[in-house]
């Protein structure tokens, strides 16, 4: 019967009741994309940087990876001597530069990836094979449509290119053999690898034994921010920065993003229950003279109070699940908006779906719902039963 009446008393005003039920679902997308915004974006980084399988990543001292163009001289002796710390299973050697592909009238140039094929983790294959020779190579998705190469084809690259002689430096003939994710880069730019031997010898004196980035793998178990410093004192040159150093670093960067999306969460979660409450107080209010018949006949306050919060409970709950949906929509959105800006890596994400956060964002939603229905129907059924049914006669 509580049950039957709620939901009369809810159909009884459509028009009103539909729109508090848009209001809680807008307020509910906003509550799920900020709890999404608040801890995908950290998420995010720890899934492709984990993607990679190695927990530190040594770089000229002072310097984060690819920030600069500096490098590392003695690179066979620097991987050689990391390799022997007995909690170290793997070593990538990684050296950046610059690539120049010559067409018929223009020259397209990318950003070239001196890797160690065997160990590599920078790029997932999508597509072809990965490198075998000195003369393979794997590109990504955006250099294949600048340059119009197809998978299988020979072409002449060059490490440098002087643009007032119109004269390459540094060239060589390679093959494409796969299309790779390269997981630290921007979807946009145009990025190639080849093995690092091969990109020394393009770059001549300049390159010669040099590296960029070096990415090592520690045993599990392994205390990974002891073998940093351990590297560390065994070669000035080099930083060396773990996983959860990132992490922090990260944390540094994006606190903006996250007390945004904990003030617009809060707002949020306020204007759904302000919007319940409105409906439910201004129901409440409609029916304050059959509230006190009931009452009179004998019907307990308790069963009248679960009848009001069920009432709020019923449009709390219908608005959350739709506001789930319109969630999902508007951070896959929003996340191919904030995704674009450049520089960032293709693998980021700012908005995070995890059931977790989806529960948390529901359940809140709900029990602001169940409370919105608390003070209008435990003051009704606190009002004089006599005084109220004669106002309402009046009336």
């Amino acid at each position: 019967m509580i049950t039957r009446l709620a939901l009369a008393s809810l159909t009884r005003r459509r028009g009103r009741t539909a729109l508090t039920i848009a209001g809680v679902a807008v307020a509910t997308a906003m509550l799920l994309d900020m709890v999404m915004l608040g801890s995908g974006m950290r998420e995010s980084f720890r899934g492709f940087i984990e993607q990679q399988g190695f927990q530190l990543r040594l770089t000229p001292r002072g310097t984060m990876p690819f920030d600069s163009e500096a490098t590392v001289g003695g690179a066979q002796a620097l991987v050689a001597r990391i390799a022997e710390d007995p909690d170290v299973v793997a070593v990538a050697p990684v050296l950046g530069a610059k690539l120049f592909t010559p067409r018929a009238d223009s020259v397209v140039p990318a950003f070239l990836l001196g890797i160690d094929p065997a160990v590599q983790g920078d790029y997932v294959l999508a597509e072809g094979r990965d490198i075998a020779a000195s003369d393979e190579m794997v590109v990504n998705g955006a250099w294949l449509a600048a340059t119009g190469v197809r998978l299988g084809d020979t072409i002449r690259v060059a490490s440098g290119y002087d643009a007032q002689l119109r004269r390459f430096s540094g060239e060589r003939s390679v093959r494409v053999v796969g299309r790779g994710r390269f997981l630290m880069l921007a979807g946009g730019e145009t990025v190639a690898a080849l093995p690092i031997a091969t990109v020394q010898g393009m770059g001549g004196e300049d390159l010669r034994d040099r590296l960029s980035v070096v990415l090592v793998a520690t045993r599990p178990g392994a205390e990974v921010e002891v073998v940093g410093r351990r590297i560390e004192a065994s070669d000035a040159r080099v930083s060396a920065l773990s996983t959860e150093a990132a992490l922090r670093f990260v944390d540094e960067r994006l606190s903006y993003f996250r007390q945004l999306a904990f003030i617009l969460a809060s707002v949020s979660l306020i204007t759904g229950f302000l919007l319940v409450t409105t409906l439910v107080t201004v129901s409440v209010n409609e029916r304050i003279g059959e509230i006190a018949v009931m009452r009179a006949i004998g019907v307990a306050r308790e069963r009248i109070v679960f009848q009001v919060m069920l009432e709020g409970l019923v449009l709390s709950g219908i608005g959350a699940v739709l506001g789930l949906g319109l969630g999902i929509v508007t951070a896959k959105w929003l996340n191919g908006i904030l995704s674009a800006f450049p520089g960032l890596p293709a693998a980021f994400d700012f908005f995070l779906f995890e059931p977790s956060a989806a529960v948390r964002s529901l359940g809140l939603i709900i029990l602001c719902g169940i409370g919105a229905g608390l003070w209008p129907a435990w003051r009704a059924t606190t009002l004089s039963i006599a005084q109220t049914l004669r106002e309402e006669a009046v009336a």
